[in-house]
């Protein structure tokens, strides 16, 4: 099936406004759009058809709280290990969303599930894990096609996550995720705008041999 060039242009757009989002405002997402959501990860490809994604909603004060101070400690030991000549910056970086996002998601790889019966694994087990960070992907362009922002928090303990989330012990955290409606809309990526790191051109990191 070949797409418009209109479909093109607007998905094109669709990767540029694709931001990690961390100022959200507080107000719920409507019944159902996080199932709809969800729903569009269904298609994401999986090695052997494993579909090892696992979400764990937390919708528990205490639960969240303790993701929070998580972050907290992870955060505060992260600016004691930066050049003193980047800390100040470092300090002044919005790094997640955490108290202000209405909805909070814990992504985990099912280590355990054989589903797909290892095909495509026994060399590289590991594509259970990418598998799972496609469908993190497809989850937010389709936030994103809906208005709906999404921010990817990693400054975290991975067990005190897996403990908030009563996961199960074959699951492997990939990913926490806050979503909910951005605070403000920018093309341009948070860390360029704080003068942190600034995107290359893609023909750098190409090469052939």
């Amino acid at each position: 099936m070949e797409f418009s060039a209109t479909f093109q242009q607007e998905l094109d757009e669709l990767f540029h406004w694709r931001r990690d989002v961390r100022r959200f405002q507080t107000r719920s997402l409507p019944d159902g759009l996080l199932s709809e959501l969800l729903e569009a990860t269904g298609s994401a490809p999986s090695v052997g058809l494993s579909e090892p994604w696992r979400f764990v909603e937390i919708v528990d004060a205490e639960r969240r709280s303790r993701v929070v101070e998580s972050f907290e400690r992870c955060n505060t030991a992260a600016l004691e290990a930066q050049d003193p000549a980047d800390a100040d910056l470092y300090a002044r970086l919005k790094l997640e969303g955490l108290r202000e996002a209405p909805t909070h998601l814990a992504v985990f790889c099912d280590e355990a599930d054989q589903k797909s019966r290892g095909l495509g694994q026994s060399v590289m087990p590991e594509m259970r894990r990418y598998s799972v960070v496609c469908a993190v992907m497809q989850l937010w362009l389709a936030a994103r096609a809906r208005g709906v922002g999404m921010g990817w928090v990693s400054i975290l303990e991975p067990e005190v996550v897996r403990a908030a989330a009563s996961a199960r012990k074959d699951w492997v955290l990939i990913a926490y995720l806050c979503l909910g409606w951005p605070e403000e809309e920018h093309l341009d990526c948070e860390l360029e705008r704080a003068g942190w790191a600034e995107r290359e051109k893609v023909a750098k990191r190409v090469s052939r041999v």
